[in-house]
């Protein structure tokens, strides 16, 4: 999929005031949000870079991003947020960078586990990917936040850890021919909900159709990300110039005006939540970002 030459660019603006981002956000909610949400989360070495600090200190500020990124989905009425934390292809980084990132991700999952607002808003933590590559003592965290968090149903947070799209649809055939064989289902019955029955988390509800994707740090390419969840749904996908760790409520909110800009222009059905139909707005063509299909 060639993004670059599929998206309409927008130009910089100034930041909007304080007043500009209540408007924004307004607007947003009356038009309805989209169902689910995924994030690829890029630039964290970048920004270290640009910032002149350590790249650990990087991936530090964007654990930071992802926590407000949560908050505001749960603010907003957004059911599923999903985000990209760790790919199959991370595996070929240093050894350093991943030890840091496995300890921080331990930690992050453990603070969730017992966070008063996760559990009182009722918010379903879960992995997605395969979780046997990583780390024991990773691996145990994440059992611990799962369990915690196993019996609620209002907002569910899925963090992508040894996840690649390719890897999923491999296990998903691989899976379907276990049981054809075995004669639990005929050869028929392998159809499109058959597959999306069998995606990731493979013991649990599999992810729904991804109706925003989002990627920042400007790359244009969706880096093996929920491929079957996204592309035959027409997922619209934002991009913007922003590294993760400076990614911003305001852009999150450009990003959904976005996709409701682009839900009345094509005849999609995405699983947006309100009944109201959003009108085209002129004004988010000065915004710096992209969106595609």
């Amino acid at each position: 999929m060639n993004l670059q030459r599929m998206s309409p660019t927008f130009r910089s603006i100034k930041p909007i005031s304080a007043l500009g981002q209540w408007t924004l956000e307004r607007d947003v909610l009356k038009r309805g949000v989209p169902r689910h949400v995924a994030v690829i989360q890029d630039g964290n070495r970048r920004y270290a870079r640009a910032k002149r600090i350590s790249s650990l200190n990087g991936h530090l500020l964007g654990s930071k991003t992802t926590e407000k990124v949560a908050d505001w989905c749960l603010d907003l009425g957004i059911k599923y947020l999903t985000v990209y934390a760790f790919s199959t292809e991370n595996f070929d980084r240093p050894e350093e960078e991943k030890s840091y990132l496995f300890g921080l991700i331990k930690d992050k999952l453990l603070e969730l586990s017992t966070s008063e607002r996760i559990h009182k808003s009722r918010i379903r933590v879960k992995a997605v990917g395969r979780t046997e590559l990583l780390p024991e003592f990773l691996q145990d965290a994440i059992g611990v936040v799962e369990d915690a968090t196993c019996d609620y149903d209002r907002v569910y947070f899925n963090i992508a850890l040894a996840y690649g799209g390719k890897r999923e649809i491999l296990d998903v055939a691989r899976a379907l021919a276990i049981k054809v064989k075995a004669g639990q289902i005929r050869p028929e019955d392998v159809n499109e909900a058959a597959i999306s029955r069998h995606l990731y988390p493979e013991d649990d509800v599999s992810l729904p159709d991804v109706d925003l994707m989002i990627r920042t740090g400007g790359e244009h390419r969706t880096s093996n990300f929920l491929p079957w969840q996204s592309n035959g749904n027409e997922c619209p996908i934002y991009i913007c110039k922003s590294y993760w760790p400076e990614f911003g409520k305001v852009e999150f909110l450009r990003a959904i005006r976005c996709a409701q800009i682009l839900k009345v222009k094509k005849p999609i059905q995405f699983g947006f939540n309100g009944t109201k139909r959003p009108s085209c707005n002129p004004k988010l063509s000065d915004e710096e970002g992209q969106i595609g299909l």
